[in-house]
């Protein structure tokens, strides 16, 4: 079920999660406007919705994955593409984005209401939608068996790792949140690294479909 790529996959992972994407924004701007506890409980929904996707991506191209070659170099073509194409409008609309994360309104919301709005960002994430199905099958030994199950595996890994380091990213916003909210430039700056690494990881996948076909 371990795939033999998978130390390749866990860098690979890493670097789209420490991406500032959309997941990453919005509990950073929660953390700004109403503290840390919020922005983990907000993390813990956004990465029950992750694994919710993670599940029905892989059930539903696993097969097909498995099956038809022709699909498979599709996917990652598609998916290379469309990394690149958000990055470059996370960087058009980066002043936008930095707006958004400093005007959540004066109230919080509930323990309850915090995990259920992280868990829609989870599981409508154009990022995670990507990586799940155009990166993540990259890693699986597409010619061996239960190609599911690897790309099911993968993707739990992918959760664990992304509650951790979003968890962080909202600890720290949370604790610098006054420095943060005093300038949106900062905030641009890091909606702008964002996109720039999803930019070159939207070109490695490319490279990648390259050599490999």
């Amino acid at each position: 079920m371990i795939p033999s790529r998978y130390a390749e996959y866990l860098v690979a992972a890493m670097i789209i999660i420490l991406a500032p994407g959309p997941s990453v924004l919005f509990v950073i701007a929660r953390a700004i406007a109403w503290g840390r506890a919020t922005a983990v409980l907000t993390v813990l929904g956004n990465v029950t919705g992750s694994f919710v996707l993670s599940s029905l991506v892989a059930l539903g191209i696993g097969p097909i994955l498995q099956k038809y070659h022709l699909a498979y170099v599709a996917v990652q073509w598609g998916g290379g593409l469309y990394l690149m194409y958000l990055g470059v409008d996370a960087i058009r609309k980066r002043a936008v984005h930095a707006s958004d994360m400093t005007n959540q309104g004066p109230v919080g919301p509930t323990p309850l209401r915090s995990i259920r709005d992280g868990f829609w960002v989870g599981v409508l994430n154009p990022k995670a939608i990507v990586f799940f199905a155009a990166v993540l099958p990259q890693f699986v030994d597409i010619k061996g068996d239960h190609v599911t199950k690897q790309l099911l595996f993968l993707g739990l890994t992918f959760c664990v790792l992304a509650f951790f380091s979003d968890g962080m990213w909202g600890v720290l916003a949370g604790t610098a949140r006054e420095w943060l909210a005093k300038s949106n430039t900062r905030l641009e700056k890091l909606r702008g690294t964002g996109g720039t690494v999803m930019i070159c990881l939207g070109f490695a996948v490319l490279v990648s479909a390259i050599i490999s076909n």
